[in-house]
């Protein structure tokens, strides 16, 4: 009822679940914002938010009145999660390489595959003279998928935007993340001791030598009080991402000479 009204007093203005009667009328589907949520899986207490979410600049008298403020607040709580997830799943990840991922997770890039793949773009409260949904500059339909994030966290709170953001980007941080261990020995040695022992590798410093300010290190991987072979380097991060990759070897994880693990 309410948003009935509200996008009423915008003319003219374009959302797929309309039916594009003449230049100035439009007939809105009373499903509509149910189409929304069942995309979303996700039902507001304050529907008016989720409309709010939709409605681009140019269907707008002001930019207040657009979802450009809950595409903000929508783009931090994206962040948090994406890193929290980060953080508190991949113990082993250091923080360059935590942002590196976080940074492909939540890039314009990114948000726009979702909204199109979820169909969000085809939700858009447009203006007259955007183009169609299927033609719509990718920072717009990136837009929406934080704006919508933004209005779930008003309307559910911070766990039930979780939700919704793990869902649908979980594939793209399972996909940095191949994409980063893929020299990353000791990200590959931690996931298949964790998928076949339920343990986690440790590290320990076996020899040091040099001075303070160029020091060589040698260590070895440590699983469930076995050693594996040592390695040298010119950093304890160096010498680990060795020790690891000598103790794929060992355990048949890894070709020698190769930087590809041997498990599917």
């Amino acid at each position: 009822m309410g948003y009935l009204s509200s996008v009423s007093s915008v003319a003219p203005a374009r959302w797929s679940s309309f039916v594009w009667l003449s230049d100035q009328d439009y007939l809105v589907k009373s499903d509509a914002l149910s189409i929304t949520q069942s995309i979303i899986d996700y039902r507001f207490k304050d529907p008016a938010r989720l409309e709010l979410s939709l409605r681009h600049a140019s269907a707008t008298p002001t930019r207040l009145q657009s979802n450009e403020r809950l595409e903000f607040l929508g783009d931090v709580i994206l962040g948090l999660v994406v890193c929290e997830r980060l953080f508190k799943n991949h113990p082993d990840l250091e923080e360059g390489e935590m942002t590196k991922i976080k940074s492909a997770v939540v890039s314009r890039n990114t948000c726009a595959k979702i909204s199109k793949s979820l169909g969000l773009c085809d939700q858009l409260i447009l203006g007259k003279g955007m183009p169609s949904p299927s033609k719509l500059p990718g920072s717009v339909s990136a837009a929406v998928f934080e704006a919508v994030i933004g209005a779930i966290y008003l309307d559910g709170g911070l766990q039930s935007a979780r939700k919704f953001i793990l869902k649908n980007v979980q594939f793209y941080i399972d996909e940095a993340l191949a994409n980063e261990h893929q020299y990353n020995f000791k990200s590959m040695l931690q996931q298949a001791i964790q998928r076949r022992l339920n343990s986690t590798p440790e590290y320990k410093v076996l020899d040091e030598k040099g001075p303070d300010h160029s020091k060589c290190f040698e260590i070895c991987a440590v699983i469930q009080d076995k050693h594996y072979p040592s390695a040298w380097g010119g950093s304890k991060k160096t010498a680990e991402q060795e020790a690891a990759r000598r103790a794929l070897i060992e355990l048949n994880l890894l070709d020698e000479g190769s930087d590809q693990s041997t498990e599917a």
